[in-house]
């Protein structure tokens, strides 16, 4: 997730439950582009001891080839490449998702990336542009570029995040193609995890936009599949949860309103699961500075003998984020941009 899967998050959601491996925000890739060296902390940085997928995007062929043998001169786990990105100013580039319209594009991508990378070469798609036109044709391509793992979120691109995956999509991928298949979307829960492996008998999962509003979801599902006790959170636990978000993402010299923006950031996802009227995420939008916004955690969270109250393990119906900028991501699991 594109500002959001930073070194500082990784390593607060390792302390929670880390996941089997994380993908970092996206390399932007272009003829005068750098590896980011912000990002690249989240690779040679990282204290959570799991491997780090190096996510790129973009669409020059010898640009991303140049980036790719770059970033394998640092200790990433693979390079990826993002085909699924959903935002408009994203596609419109012709990245992104907006790369599944082109299929003999892809072709030429894929063929240059794999002649450049020599460890593990992982692309993350959606099922489609405006439809799954495509999709055969670029699952044929993953396989006729030995594409070492295939992650897919079960959404067009034109479908953002509105409504629920098309899974059966997913499992028509994961009989074509003869890498590993990652499920991705609306991954909310260890229940909703063993319903969506079920149904696309994927190899594992990708989470991200529900790891933020649960840090804890990878060690649930981990406990629900190995038949043992699922940890519940409670609303103190949450709280804890944002005052170590609030000391990561601290820096020397940040305005307390950017502070402030960063922190309902995370909070805008948070929210879904801790009051079903929204009131907490009504409240807390309208908080001016950090002082107001810890306030307002505190009287949801932690006074009037709500600290011992669960922390709901799913979204509370009706009750939604702000739509989060994409560009992160169970059996095998992983945190990443989409979901």
């Amino acid at each position: 997730m594109q500002d959001v899967t930073t070194l500082e998050f990784m390593t607060v959601i390792g302390e929670c439950g880390a996941p089997d491996w994380f993908v970092t925000e996206y390399f932007r890739v272009h003829s005068t582009s750098t590896l980011e060296r912000h990002i690249l902390a989240s690779i040679t940085e990282n204290p959570t001891g799991k491997p780090v997928y190096a996510q790129m995007i973009g669409e020059n062929v010898d640009d991303l080839a140049r980036n790719a043998r770059l970033l394998e001169r640092h200790p990433v786990a693979g390079v990826d490449l993002n085909m699924g990105c959903p935002a408009p100013k994203i596609y419109k580039k012709n990245v992104g998702g907006g790369l599944l319209r082109d299929p003999e594009h892809v072709a030429r991508i894929f063929t240059g990336m794999r002649a450049a990378i020599a460890g593990k070469f992982t692309v993350k798609m959606r099922i489609g542009f405006e439809d799954t036109a495509n999709l055969d044709r670029i699952l044929d391509l993953v396989n006729e570029h030995n594409v070492d793992l295939l992650t897919i979120h079960g959404r067009t691109v034109k479908m953002m995040y509105r409504g629920e995956p098309l899974y059966e999509w997913i499992a028509h991928a994961v009989k074509r193609v003869r890498c590993p298949v990652i499920a991705n979307g609306n991954i909310t829960s260890a229940a909703k995890a063993e319903q969506v492996l079920r149904e696309t008998g994927a190899a594992g999962l990708m989470i991200g936009r529900s790891a933020i509003r649960n840090p804890w979801i990878f060690r649930q599902i981990r406990e629900h599949f190995a038949g043992l006790t699922v940890y519940q959170p409670t609303l103190a636990d949450v709280r804890a949860y944002v005052e170590r978000l609030a000391q990561a993402t601290t820096r020397p010299g940040i305005p307390d309103h950017a502070h402030t923006a960063c922190l309902k950031k995370f909070l805008n996802f948070v929210g879904q699961s801790v009051d079903a009227e929204g009131r907490f995420l009504h409240e807390m939008r309208r908080a001016m500075n950090t002082a107001d916004l810890f306030t307002v955690c505190d009287r949801w969270l932690i006074e009037n003998d709500r600290a011992t109250l669960p922390f709901h393990s799913e979204p509370f119906e009706g009750i939604l984020a702000r739509p989060n900028r994409e560009g992160p991501t169970e059996p095998l699991t992983c945190a990443d941009v989409e979901s």
